[in-house]
């Protein structure tokens, strides 16, 4: 909401809108926050989704993909390992390219691109608490961590339809995947 305010403040100090719009935009946008969910919109119990992680893409040639997002759609290339894979950043989402890896079974040269996993970021991590979630809900969740993210902790679990789903998150101090910052 603070992002949304702020573009709203600048566009009327750059005379994109007048006084008068901003200020019916940021009587809409409090509305908005303030207004009380509908029964369908309300969720019975789980987790509160607050952003888009990523996507995980397995392509043929991840250089083509990475040309292709950067170009077009001006995602920014981060951690590009030269070889197999790299990052495209916008706002605060990521879209991982990645060479498709031949799986068992499947003939040699298939190459046909599939989205590997969605990641959902949610409110409040704890780790403990959403494995056991998960676990009462019936699912399998498969830990993992962020790597060279500090503290990035995640499960990866099937949906109904299989698809793998990666729910995310920042872990605090206190919970148990953090790891205190090195010097």
């Amino acid at each position: 909401m603070e992002a949304i305010v702020s573009r709203m403040v600048k566009d009327f100090e750059d005379g994109k809108v007048t006084r008068r719009q901003l200020i019916k935009s940021l009587s809409i946008a409090a509305a908005m926050v303030h207004r009380p969910r509908s029964a369908a919109g309300q969720a019975r119990s789980g987790f509160e989704t607050v952003a888009l992680d990523h996507i995980s893409y397995q392509v043929a040639d991840y250089r083509r993909t990475r040309d292709f997002y950067a170009e077009l759609m001006g995602m920014t290339v981060s951690r590009d390992d030269g070889t197999s894979q790299c990052d495209l950043e916008f706002g605060d989402s990521v879209l991982i390219a990645r060479n498709r890896r031949q799986r068992a079974g499947q003939p040699p040269g298939d190459s046909q691109p599939t989205v590997d996993h969605i990641a959902y970021k949610i409110a409040n991590w704890n780790t403990n608490a959403v494995k056991a979630e998960l676990e009462r809900r019936g699912l399998s969740p498969r830990l993992d961590t962020g790597g060279d993210i500090p503290n990035y902790v995640s499960f990866h679990v099937s949906d109904p339809d299989g698809f793998d789903l990666q729910i995310s998150g920042i872990a605090e101090p206190g919970d148990s995947q953090y790891e205190k910052p090195g010097p």
